[in-house]
Formats: C-alpha cells, sequence, structure tokens
C-alpha cells in the first residue's frame, strides 16, 4: 500500500467531533462556488466529510460522485447514506485522481480534499480533472500546510506547500482564482 495514502483502517479519524473545529467543512464550500443543479466530484471522498454538506448545498437538481480508490471507505459512506436523513443525490465510485473512470466534460467542480500530498504523479491527476470538468468547471485542492504542527495530519515532510501547489497547477494552465488558509492546518486553492 502507498506509504503516504490514508488507509481505511484509521477513518474514525475521520468522524473525530474535533475535526469540525479544525477543519469546518462549510468553510470550505464557501469558497466552491456552488448553486443548485450542479455536479461535483469528492476525489478522496472517504467517508462523506465533503460530500455529504456538499449534496445538500447543491439541492435541487445537483448530483455528488464521491470518488475513493478505497472500497472500504466507500462502504461507510454507504452506511451512512443508507440512513433516513440522508442526501440521495451522492453516486459512489472507486477510482483514483490519476484514473476517474468518469465521464468527460460532465462535471463543474472536483474537489481534491486532503489528498494533494498522496497523488504522485499530481500532473495526470490535473490532467484528468481537466478531462472531466465542463467548460467552465473549477478545481479545488484543500490541503495540509506544512508549517502547521501536527497532529493531525501527515507527517511534515509527505506535506506538500500551497506555493508549490499553485505553481503546478498554472504550469499545467490553470488560472488561480482563490487562495486561503482554512481551518487551523490546511490551505484552500481554488482555479479554473
Amino acid at each position: 500500500m502507498h506509504e503516504k495514502r490514508f488507509k481505511h483502517t484509521e477513518s474514525h479519524k475521520l468522524e473525530d467531533p474535533e475535526r469540525l473545529i479544525w477543519l469546518p467543512p462549510g468553510e470550505v464550500i464557501a469558497h466552491l462556488g456552488l448553486r443548485p443543479g450542479i455536479r461535483v466530484v469528492d476525489i478522496g471522498a472517504g467517508t462523506g466529510y465533503f460530500a455529504i454538506p456538499i449534496a445538500r448545498e447543491i439541492l435541487p437538481g445537483g448530483r455528488v460522485t464521491a470518488l475513493d480508490v478505497e472500497a472500504e471507505m466507500l462502504a461507510k459512506l454507504k452506511a451512512k447514506l443508507d440512513l433516513p436523513d440522508a442526501p440521495g443525490n451522492i453516486d459512489l465510485v472507486q477510482g483514483e485522481a490519476e484514473n476517474t473512470t468518469l465521464e468527460s466534460g460532465c462535471y463543474d467542480v472536483v474537489l481534491l480534499a486532503q489528498i494533494w500530498h498522496e497523488i504522485d504523479d499530481r500532473k495526470a491527476a490535473l490532467a484528468e480533472a481537466r478531462r472531466i470538468l465542463g467548460r467552465d468547471g473549477r478545481i479545488a485542492i484543500l490541503d495540509w500546510r506544512p508549517d502547521a504542527d501536527r497532529p493531525p495530519g501527515p507527517k511534515i515532510e509527505h506535506r506538500i506547500p500551497a506555493e508549490a501547489a499553485r505553481a503546478e497547477l498554472t504550469e499545467s494552465g490553470w488560472l488561480v482564482d482563490h487562495q486561503s488558509n482554512i481551518g487551523q492546518y490546511s490551505y484552500l486553492i481554488v482555479a479554473h
């Protein structure tokens, strides 16, 4: 297994109530430009920390594709979606950032939350995001700041500074719309 990849056996950390304090989903969602009826891909969706609130935000008519490389994570998210108060506009797909298997040109927003440091071929991931996004689509990279103390999060040496992520975006032809620190430990970059 990939050394930098978050393991499904640690999924309880994704459900820690403290996470709502140091990584408020609403703070991220506020920067995504969501509106009813759009299609969003949450790559590295895990147990649905962002997919579920995004799904509610884009109703009516919007859909979220929650994509994760680990079937076990998708199973945990499916269990949440089987609850009576769960949104019914989330599709589960197993895939990777570099090869989502999703249709070309069909999405409005691609969110890569807390996985940028896990991706070995980030150029391929950016090319895949461009492929699946529609003409006016946006990409949002949320990841761990290397200047923030741990825990939580990955090892400091695995973290990619916001400036490096921004450079990778611009080198691949993306135009950055927004960059900011989010919560206590993360940064967010939104580009088109």
